[in-house]
């Protein structure tokens, strides 16, 4: 493996950014990891593959691929509250850690004596 020469890897990462999203992006550097506009930390490896990925042919990937899962949280998001208010009726009074607990254990294996 060669090393990398970490002023070529952040140009050439800033070329490829900036061909995509049309700005520079503002890369901070804190021993050894490095933040692209205040994101997730990555090593400088990591930087250079980011750098290979952001091809001429990424930026009408990435739209694509921005759209589907803005989609598909939409429809779980729906989902969640229906599953609250069928759980809300169930329970008699407040939550309790414990009788979930009890309840989980006697679904798995009825019969079970609960522990002390």
């Amino acid at each position: 493996m060669a090393a990398l020469d970490k002023d070529q890897v952040i140009e050439k990462f800033t070329k490829a950014y900036t061909a995509q999203n049309g700005k520079a992006p503002t890369i901070e550097a804190k021993g050894g990891w490095y933040s692209v506009d205040g994101g997730k930390n990555m090593r400088l490896a990591a930087l250079d593959e980011l750098a290979d990925s952001m091809g001429g042919e990424a930026p009408a990937e990435k739209p694509a691929a921005t759209a589907k899962p803005k989609a598909e949280k939409k429809a779980p998001k729906a989902a969640k509250p229906a599953a609250k208010k069928a759980s809300k009726p169930k329970a008699k009074g407040s939550f309790s850690v414990k009788a979930a607990y009890n309840a989980k254990l006697q679904a798995e294996n009825p019969g079970a004596l609960l522990p002390r």
